[in-house]
């Protein structure tokens, strides 16, 4: 579980776009640059080459939303 103190100030390092928490998967996703960073422990890694590239099907279902 992330603060929500800390999620509010969190942007994407590499699109200083907006994060969006998925508990189920641990991570924090930037749609913005097409980035998923991990939360270990509760903690958010927040580098790129930590971070995972979100789907072609991913971004879609966003921008369906």
């Amino acid at each position: 579980m992330i603060d929500k103190k800390l999620l509010g100030i969190l942007v994407c390092p590499v699109s200083k776009g907006e994060l969006e928490y998925r508990k189920e998967a641990s991570e924090l996703v930037c749609y913005s640059s097409g980035l998923a960073y991990p939360v270990r422990d509760g903690i958010p890694v927040m580098l790129e080459s930590e971070a995972r590239r979100l789907s072609d099907e991913e971004k879609q279902a966003h921008r369906n939303r």
